[in-house]
């Protein structure tokens, strides 16, 4: 059980942390509310009025998302083969070239179809 009593007070110092940061910001920050503030910010553009329901977003738009979470986490996965890679050997080199060229064909056929073009 000693073993789990660092997570637990790095869990709790994070905690506090967290939560001590949102009082002081809600208890010290400046109240300065105007209509600019409260108006929906669009990436520098002028904000366009929307319908009561919300609003559409292009499918353009998901799929930009969707392409950077599967990119970002296969990414993920090379850290823990650059850590132990001493320990895997030529096995561990084998799969991560494959792996890396799973994720370079992949890429490819996005690049190629026009996944990472924003118009």
């Amino acid at each position: 059980m000693e073993l789990y009593v660092p997570v637990v007070v790095l869990t709790v110092i994070a905690t506090v942390f967290a939560l001590g940061g949102l009082a002081m910001a809600f208890l010290v920050g400046p109240r300065r509310y105007n209509r600019a503030k409260l108006d929906s910010y669009e990436c520098g553009i002028e904000p366009t009025p929307q319908p009561v329901g919300g609003g559409r977003f292009p499918v353009k738009y998901y799929i930009t998302a969707m392409l950077f979470i599967v990119f970002d986490i296969e990414i993920v996965f090379l850290y823990p083969w650059a850590v132990h890679f001493d320990a895997l050997g030529i096995f561990g080199l084998v799969e991560m070239v494959l792996f890396i060229a799973t994720v370079f064909i992949a890429y490819a056929y996005v690049w190629r179809r026009g996944g990472l073009e924003w118009d």
